[in-house]
């Protein structure tokens, strides 16, 4: 499957996550829809295990499709990893926990359940110092950040009301807080987005 908007923001997401990423590791990407956020970032960081998934069967095709037409030996088979569900399971186990989690473009096209558990997920399975990269637009401490991303927003809820943008200040670092989890850096974006990272405290 192809993203006309993954093609346009993939090489800025790409530097975005390399400028905070590890040099290697394991990287546990959710909610990875066609795979071609996977597909570069990965291409771009061959000492990195990357392990991209989704629950919808057709993205998980599209993500095995990408990877066997790049030859990518850093991607691993995609997961069907919900992060809505309590319970994430094996798929995002590492030994000595993930170095990474990555979520691009997810928390806003689902219930507030995925990023509560998205974030419950990073304070269990990162490692100490590992990142939560989270993109996608977000409000900040009740406002919106451009007028088209208020348009967006209700055109999400007009969709499913329990669908959104979420407020970055108010939403998620309060629930990160509870697990370990700090707000290190905004990083703008192109189309008024932001990539966000978090880090889980070291000890």
């Amino acid at each position: 499957m192809f993203s006309p908007s993954a093609a346009r923001n993939r090489d800025a997401v790409r530097d975005a996550f390399l400028s905070v990423a590890p040099a290697a590791g394991v990287v546990l990407e959710v909610g990875s829809g066609t795979g071609e956020h996977a597909v570069h970032i990965a291409a771009a960081a061959p000492q990195v295990a990357w392990r991209p998934g989704d629950p919808d069967p057709a993205s998980r095709a599209s993500i095995a499709a990408w990877t066997r037409r790049l030859g990518l030996p850093n991607v691993a088979p995609p997961h069907a990893i919900d992060v809505a569900d309590a319970e994430w399971g094996a798929a995002a186990d590492a030994p000595g926990g993930l170095d990474a989690i990555v979520s691009c473009n997810m928390i806003h096209i689902a219930p507030p359940s995925a990023y509560h558990g998205l974030i419950a997920g990073a304070g269990a399975h990162l490692a100490d110092g590992g990142i939560l990269f989270v993109y996608g637009p977000f409000m900040r401490d009740g406002r919106h950040t451009a007028p088209s991303n208020a348009d967006f927003d209700a055109s999400l809820q007009a969709r499913d009301p329990s669908w959104g943008v979420r407020d970055l200040d108010r939403d998620l670092v309060p629930h990160a807080l509870t697990v370990g989890l700090t707000l290190e850096k905004t990083i703008p974006m192109p189309a008024n987005n932001l990539s966000v990272v978090f880090r889980k405290a070291s000890g």
